[in-house]
């Protein structure tokens, strides 16, 4: 199962990295507001990355890069913009995935997932 929740974390990975270099015209648009829509990817790959692997502290940290990267590559994509308030938002949501990942390592059946 371990091994599942480690490859759906990188897939998310990819995903975000793709939706965020792709020109904007490319981008696939959802009637979903702009916040849900990081919000819900971040915090599965958050819990994927939580569930798939340990070291839930370097996790959060190493994924809050991640999230600040993103945001500054996007400075030289025409056509895309690095907001704060995203990079905010992906970093907490990322954060509270690995938090409830953590909490679920605790419960069966998750508990085979426990470091």
């Amino acid at each position: 199962m371990r091994r599942l929740f480690q490859i759906a974390a990188w897939l998310l990975l990819l995903t975000i990295v793709v939706l965020s270099v792709v020109p904007p015209e490319d981008r696939p648009v959802t009637p979903a507001p702009h916040d849900f829509e990081h919000v819900a990817i971040f915090v599965a790959m958050g819990l994927a990355f939580g569930l798939g692997y340990s070291r839930h502290l370097v996790q959060i940290l190493a994924l809050m890069a991640f999230s600040g990267a993103i945001e500054l590559i996007q400075l030289g994509i025409p056509g895309r913009h690095a907001r704060v308030s995203d990079f905010v938002v992906d970093a907490l949501s990322v954060s509270i995935g690995v938090g409830i990942a953590f909490m679920l390592a605790e419960y069966e059946p998750f508990a085979g997932l426990r470091r």
